[in-house]
């Protein structure tokens, strides 16, 4: 961005999609090892990925914050005259409508694992994996689009 904005603001998106990344990983991870019947350590990447997505939201609304604190805007406009703009948008609007659900499924997901709550938890966890997925992958698609192709 064209204002000053300090060091630590302009690193936060980067920031931002490692965050999304990590927790990709860890969300395969956790598949990986509860298909392998190893719930311990299932139980524990997925209590990591979860820790890993707070951290994130920290920092998504840091980032945010402090870009209307240094800018007047809360967000960088992907270019008006890009033409992956109706891919982006369309990309960007099911991420924050599914991003909006991750945490509530999340800790009722959980909530329901570590009470031992198998069946009830194994219904949840069908449905929050793949948006929660889905919500980390598009997170990083968005950062690459919004950061490094739009003014392409």
């Amino acid at each position: 961005m064209a204002v000053n904005l300090p060091e630590w603001v302009e690193r936060l998106p980067t920031v931002n999609a490692i965050l999304n990344g990590i927790a990709m990983v860890l969300l395969i991870l956790g598949l990986i090892l509860i298909k392998r019947n190893k719930r311990t350590a299932h139980k524990w990447t997925m209590l990591t990925a979860f820790l890993d997505s707070i951290v994130f939201l920290v920092c998504y609304l840091t980032y945010h914050l402090a870009l209307r604190h240094y800018t007047g805007s809360s967000g960088k406009p992907f270019p008006t005259d890009n033409p992956l703009r109706p891919i982006y948008l369309c990309i960007l609007l099911t991420h924050v409508v599914l991003a909006a659900t991750v945490p509530i499924l999340a800790m009722i997901t959980i909530y329901r694992g570590l009470k031992a709550d198998w069946e009830r938890h194994r219904k949840i966890a069908h449905w929050t994996f793949p948006i929660w997925l889905y919500v980390s992958v598009t997170g990083v698609i968005i950062y690459g689009m919004l950061y490094h192709l739009a003014d392409s």
